[in-house]
């Protein structure tokens, strides 16, 4: 199964490594880096990198490289979801995932691989299990374990571990007793230059913050299930129960999870958010304009925030001379890269980003305009229309208090020019 993983940086540096089985050399590494060069952009490295003896499998998250490495033929999908879990771990732990905060806690790092896989194969990846299996570092604790020479790693074998709930430890207490439930949606989109959509789907997750005395048995109803094109459940979801009544039934860990991700494509009418009206042009002489101005489209009244429009210009781009209307450009004469933060967006008057654009002397005008790249959020709105029905507790006597709340995003929202 997992061989090695290789935890890389920005700069391409291997800062960490662990073997399992055998202690392969890093320069299998090399391989990996060949195809980074390759790559546009750091999400465009294939997933998957073939060598004559190994396989690197790599997921890139928090501005790191996370790279697998097998020598047989595994499912890639498995792996990949066990890295992922594996950065799940590491920002449950440390509150962020960064290069400072791995070496700084090195020796927690190794205990959590050990115990997260055994000789190569997963084994306790659930973060109640491993919370009672390592504890989390701080402060004193770290003081302690210096002084007296003790690790992290508790004596005990988790209760969880044993039973038929491994993902819920025992005798969990609080006084407040909460369920909160973020349904988070992603919009991935392509618009055309006359504002047509060419593609659009939204890829969404429902995350939780539980915090329940006892065992509690949740179920969960939307209003309108029958939206969903793909799910993926938190393994405490029971299955039999979504197929048949397209109820989620679960008990759930203690504490933050992902309880289920979902899909919605394009043979649903995914409402777009937002609207870009643009106009960017070159000429022979003298460089070229560009005037864009951004609004709310299908927003049912609520604010769009969090603005922010990429455009990559092109290398004979010398330098912009824009005037906003709202929020601050900043415009990198190195990489090219226009920033637009345009903030919140007041419907009464709309942003608007207008100049000239200055062109290297002698330099053809560009072949092509650039696309921009979108991101915004909206609080209080799931663009799908995906709505919560009611959540119910079985198996204790008190009443929680319960709360749901819709966000919507921008994923990869693209607008070409």
């Amino acid at each position: 199964m997992i061989h090695s993983l290789f935890m890389i940086n920005g700069a391409g540096d291997v800062f960490m490594e662990k073997h399992w089985k055998s202690i392969i050399n890093r320069s299998v590494c090399d391989y990996f880096f060949d195809a980074q060069r390759k790559a546009s952009s750091p999400d465009d490295v294939p997933p998957v990198v073939t060598t004559p003896h190994h396989y690197l499998i790599s997921i890139y998250r928090c501005q790191l490289y996370f790279v697998a490495v097998c020598t047989t033929e595994v499912p890639p999908l498995f792996v990949i979801e066990f890295l992922h879990r594996v950065v799940d771990t590491f920002e449950d732990y440390f509150t962020e995932c960064t290069e400072s905060l791995v070496k700084e806690h090195y020796v927690v790092v190794y205990e959590l691989l050990d115990e997260m896989l055994d000789n190569g194969f997963p084994l306790a990846t659930e973060s109640n299990i491993l919370k009672e299996l390592i504890k989390p570092p701080n402060i004193l604790r770290t003081i302690a374990n210096t002084v007296t020479g003790r690790s992290n790693v508790s004596a005990t074998l988790p209760t969880g571990q044993l039973s038929n709930i491994p993902w819920r430890r025992t005798g969990v207490k609080y006084t407040n007793n909460e369920a909160y439930f973020d349904v988070i949606e992603e919009v991935d989109a392509i618009i055309d230059k006359s504002g047509s959509t060419i593609f659009a789907e939204i890829q969404g997750y429902v995350d939780c913050c539980i915090k329940l005395s006892g065992m509690p048995d949740l179920t969960l109803s939307f209003i309108n299930p029958r939206l969903f094109d793909d799910v993926s459940f938190h393994p405490c979801v029971r299955f039999k129960r979504w197929e048949s009544e397209r109820i989620l039934s679960f008990v759930p860990p203690d504490g933050n999870f992902r309880l289920m991700s979902y899909h919605i494509g394009s043979q649903n009418m995914v409402a777009i958010p937002v609207y870009v009206r643009h106009n960017i042009s070159f000429r022979e002489i003298g460089g070229g304009k560009l005037d864009i101005t951004v609004g709310p489209k299908q927003t049912m009244g609520k604010m769009v925030e969090g603005v922010i429009l990429e455009i990559p210009m092109s290398k004979s781009v010398l330098n912009v001379t824009l005037v906003s209307s709202q929020g601050k450009y900043t415009f990198d004469p190195v990489s090219k890269v226009l920033v637009w933060d345009v903030g919140r967006i007041d419907p009464t008057r709309l942003p608007n980003l207008r100049g000239s654009i200055n062109l290297q002397s002698g330099a053809p005008p560009p072949e092509s305009n650039p696309a921009i790249a979108v991101q915004f959020s909206i609080n209080q709105l799931a663009v799908s229309g995906l709505k919560v029905n009611r959540l119910d507790m079985y198996g204790e006597k008190y009443k929680p208090f319960k709360g749901v709340k819709y966000v919507t995003k921008a994923g990869r929202f693209q607008v070409r020019t």
